[in-house]
């Protein structure tokens, strides 16, 4: 049973050629943290998606979607960001958009501790302040704003799979957030 929402504009390839392509080529893939930021700067509030997964198991999880053909970095991240936290939710792109890293998913365990059952996929990941408010769309059933602190305890760490939890801790310590 799969949960997700169809794209409605999938792009450049059918279902069937986009698994095929997933069977043979590393997928490039945008993904946004959502943060609130303080007067100086810093983290005060981490948002993070409640999606149910194909398994109907309730996973945590940020923004991300596929760079489509002839797409801008910035242009996906802007409509991942618009397709999952809604059109009011006002992201504040760097002027430059450098990922604090990239991370590569792999369809079985590997060596940097990040799986995506379906595929091989090289994702663009990003910490993305937004001023306005979310209303979460697409398949994700709510957008949880949380400090830090409760973002890296045990308890939600464990809501994440695929490695995405190690992804957090290491975008919250790029942002200097070594608590």
């Amino acid at each position: 049973m799969n949960v997700r929402t169809p794209d409605p504009n999938p792009g450049w390839l059918s279902e069937e050629d986009l698994y095929e392509a997933r069977r043979r080529l590393p997928m490039v893939y945008v993904e946004a943290i959502p943060v609130r930021l303080d007067a100086l700067g810093y983290v005060t509030d981490v948002g993070l998606l409640l999606q149910a997964s194909d398994e109907g198991q309730m996973v945590r999880s940020f923004v991300s979607g596929r760079v489509m053909y002839r797409e801008t970095i910035r242009a996906a991240l802007i409509r991942h960001l618009e397709k999952d936290l809604g059109p009011l939710a006002f992201p504040q792109l760097p002027a430059s958009p450098i990922p604090f890293t990239v991370a590569e998913y792999f369809p079985s365990p590997s060596e940097t501790g990040l799986t995506d059952d379906r595929q091989h996929c090289v994702a663009l990941a990003y910490l993305i302040p937004v001023t306005g408010e979310c209303d979460p769309r697409q398949d994700a059933l709510e957008l949880t704003w949380m400090s830090p602190e409760d973002a890296l305890s045990p308890e939600v760490q464990s809501e994440f799979t695929g490695g995405r939890g190690n992804l957090l801790r290491q975008a919250l310590a790029h942002a200097g957030w070594c608590r």
